[in-house]
């Protein structure tokens, strides 16, 4: 599938949704190579992502990922999150103020990871801060309904993504996954 969607993509031609959701679940599968990785997301950068394949990617992400139950309904919970690799290099903001608004009374679920394609991740950051990062769904809902916001360390909650890592690193360019982060918080 990944071969087919790469030659389209340098065509310039569209993905549906439902090829990008299954490129992505062929990816989060360990069924393609990084090299295969690489220039599906290289060529879908140059096109430019559509709707559709970022609604299918999403889709087959969080698919694979680990989910945040709370004990209570839980509508005053937020997410605060960046999608690195702006090339600004500003400070991570996203993770400054999901602290800012925890301490405002509403509840955080920050979602995110270490720096793949810009100088600091929210992972990074919390990490000098002394944060534990690899916590499990029933811990972060617990420090969320305790002291207002928790954190969800990618790898722990998108334990696919381990076959995408490399690439992205590699390719030290902003990917779909940029705009994936956002849109597949567990919580």
């Amino acid at each position: 599938m990944i071969i087919k969607a790469i030659e389209k993509l340098i065509n310039f031609e569209n993905l549906s949704q439902l090829e990008s959701e299954n490129v992505m679940n062929q990816i989060m599968s360990g069924d393609s190579t990084p090299a295969q990785i690489g220039a599906y997301l290289i060529a879908l950068r140059m096109k430019g992502e559509t709707v559709n394949e970022i609604t299918g990617s999403a889709k087959a992400m969080r698919s694979h990922s680990l989910k945040v139950t709370f004990e209570h309904s839980n509508d005053n919970l937020i997410d605060i999150v960046g999608t690195g690799g702006d090339g600004s290099n500003s400070f991570n903001i996203s993770t400054a103020t999901a602290f800012l608004v925890a301490a405002t009374g509403r509840q955080v679920a920050k979602h995110g990871n270490r720096a793949a394609s810009s100088k600091c991740g929210s992972a990074d950051v919390l990490e000098a801060a002394g944060v534990v990062l690899e916590l499990q769904p029933d811990q972060v809902a617990e420090c969320i309904e305790k002291v207002g916001i928790g954190f969800m360390f990618a790898p722990i909650f998108h334990p696919a993504m381990k076959h995408a890592i490399i690439p992205r690193q590699d390719l030290k360019q902003r990917t779909i996954f940029n705009v994936l982060g956002p849109l597949t918080n567990p919580a």
